[in-house]
């Protein structure tokens, strides 16, 4: 057990909570004094889009990247109030299914929620840590995520146990946040930067690193953008895929 790694879970799993329940708008905001929009109007447009589902939570599109095919068993990881399992959803179609992972209780309830508002059956939201996946090993055909392993403490376990939770063969799509360059130690330091997406952001090139270590191959950014804000210049939202 690390005191730290607990007590910044602590710190997400509470500031997710406030933002299910809506008594906070965004994972993001405050972030000292500035609010941090990560995504925009990314999903203007995307088949599959659920509003109900949109808590502004996102930095990319990671399924417009995976390559998903119909009947194919995905898994979101950080799965939210569920839009991009919905939006994988409409891609692996009825004889696919889709499985969600959130270890913030009020976010997996919404999602579930969500899911018999719209009368989906092969959509299931489970409550689980990232790095101790409640799944079966090599039992997901895709992995996506979105925005979400930049607040797991213990990085390389994550990928280790998306490594084991894929089939031979299967692959991954996650967009995330990187740091390019140096990231303030004032920001590094802050619990609640942390719950922003902010402070727990790894450098790309160790990021990336740690996938391959993982066991992964043919790791490699499909997009990439820089995140305005007035804190800092070094953080970049990047969406990565690659291959077991």
């Amino acid at each position: 057990m690390n005191p730290v790694h607990d007590e910044l879970r602590e710190t997400v799993r509470e500031k997710y909570a406030a933002v299910a329940r809506g008594t906070s708008l965004t994972c993001c905001s405050p972030c000292g004094d500035t609010e941090i929009n990560m995504i925009g109007d990314a999903y203007d447009g995307v088949e599959g889009y659920v509003a109900d589902a949109d808590l502004g939570l996102g930095c990319g599109l990671p399924v417009e990247h995976a390559g998903l095919r119909e009947g194919q068993t995905v898994l979101d990881l950080g799965s939210g109030a569920g839009l991009d399992a919905f939006v994988a959803r409409r891609i692996v179609g009825a004889s696919g299914r889709v499985v969600g992972v959130d270890f913030t209780p009020d976010m997996a309830r919404k999602a579930r929620e969500n899911a018999e508002k719209l009368g989906y059956t092969n959509v299931e939201f489970m409550e689980g840590d990232i790095e101790a996946l409640p799944l079966e090993a090599q039992s997901v055909d895709v992995i996506i995520s979105n925005c979400v392993l930049n607040l797991v403490p213990d990085k390389a376990r994550a990928f280790a146990e998306m490594a084991r939770v894929l089939r031979p063969g299967g692959h991954f799509c996650i967009s995330d946040i990187v740091v390019r360059g140096e990231l303030p130690d004032d920001i590094r330091k802050s619990a609640e930067m942390y719950a922003g997406c902010v402070a727990g952001a790894l450098d790309e090139v160790a990021y990336l690193d740690l996938l391959r270590g993982a066991g992964f191959s043919h790791v490699h950014v499909v997009r990439e953008r820089p995140i305005e804000t007035s804190l800092t210049t070094a953080l970049w939202s990047i969406t990565v895929c690659g291959s077991r």
